[in-house]
């Protein structure tokens, strides 16, 4: 038997900062990834080989959780997220995107102070990487993380999108 990854499109409300794909894995959350319209994400490439697993386009009761937590988060009434995750990555990753959790709703940080939060000053550019492969975009918010200039600086959904999501949530749209 086959594994599968069950895929879903999300179009966010009022199409204002584009599509997500979802994709669940028996009962947890794998992907949550921006639609750039070209095909499959690197995110995808990489679950689906490391689940030696095959995409097929549906809905799961962890996917419509996912849904109704995207509706409440960006119709402001929700600032965390509680769905079960199958983060597919290295341990180092895993460990970089897991502190995404801890950054507040509405507040950004820089990479290096996601780097000294982890207790590896050094490894900004290590942090960084990490959180451009973050397979579950939102669910960890990685857009809260920025330049330490306070630019903002790459986003798997755009730096447009980027910045949509810290208005979002500091109330400004």
């Amino acid at each position: 038997m086959t594994k599968k990854i069950i895929l879903h499109r999300y179009h966010t409300p009022h199409g204002v900062a584009g599509n997500l794909v979802l994709g669940s894995f028996g009962s947890q959350l794998c992907l949550c990834d921006w639609d750039n319209g070209s095909g499959t994400s690197s995110s995808e490439k990489r679950i689906e080989h490391a689940l030696k697993a095959e995409f097929v386009q549906g809905v799961s009761s962890v996917i419509e959780n996912t849904v109704q937590q995207l509706d409440e988060y960006f119709a402001r009434k929700r600032k965390t997220f509680n769905v079960p995750l199958y983060l597919v990555g290295t341990e180092f990753q895993k460990k970089v995107w897991m502190s995404l959790a801890g950054i507040p709703y509405g507040r950004t940080i820089s990479y290096a102070d996601e780097a000294a939060m982890l207790n590896i000053p050094k490894a900004v550019r290590a942090v960084a990487n990490a959180n451009g492969a973050n397979p579950v975009s939102i669910i960890l918010p990685c857009h809260r993380v920025i330049g330490r200039n306070g630019s903002l600086t790459g986003y798997g959904g755009g730096l447009d999108t980027k910045q949509f999501l810290i208005e979002l949530e500091a109330g400004n749209t």
